[in-house]
């Protein structure tokens, strides 16, 4: 078994836990890391989390879309959330991985893939404990954020997959342009 696998295959929640995930309330959410941030979307909205491939190269293409994967089938886009919030660049490493993530739009559900450091964890947050970014405090718009919520003394950014997987954003000075 590749590093890659064992890596995933350790972010998996342990049955142990499951019970206790059961018995809370809130949502769930999917934890990962980009740069020394974390974000968090809607578990509900990931479709899998896949290794590190390279997708094949679409030209004209702004600069965060890394590309395209032919996921059984289906052409899928591939975001690279670094570049998206103008983060400084990292090299992929073993623990970079694409999370597919399915996003509802026009009636019909659409698959987007998001490159990030590392998958870090699965946990609730109730909606209450949900508080709004003040303004300018990063370089990531707050048009493509939910909020954030503390997790175990940790911020944890809550993504808006609706704005922040649309690709008609292209335009929009948070385009990772330049």
């Amino acid at each position: 078994m590749s590093e890659m696998m064992q890596v995933i295959e350790s972010q998996e929640v342990d049955p142990a836990n499951a019970e206790v995930l059961e018995h809370e309330t809130g949502s769930q959410y999917l934890s990962f890391i980009v740069g020394d941030e974390v974000f968090a979307v809607d578990i509900l909205s990931v479709q899998e989390i896949r290794a590190w491939e390279h997708p094949t190269y679409l030209p004209n293409s702004p600069r965060y879309v890394k590309g395209v994967l032919n996921l059984r089938g289906t052409i899928v886009p591939v975001i690279d959330l670094r570049v998206r919030f103008d983060f400084k660049r990292h090299e992929y490493s073993e623990t970079t991985v694409i999370i597919i993530l399915k996003n509802s739009a026009g009636g019909r559900d659409r698959l987007m893939g998001c490159v990030v450091d590392g998958v870090s964890d699965v946990f609730n947050i109730d909606e209450e404990k949900i508080r709004e970014l003040p303004g300018n405090t990063s370089n990531i718009d707050n048009y493509f954020t939910e909020g954030v919520a503390t997790v175990n003394d940790v911020a944890v950014t809550l993504l808006n997959l609706r704005n922040l997987l649309s690709l008609d954003l292209i335009e929009h000075p948070f385009t990772g342009r330049g």
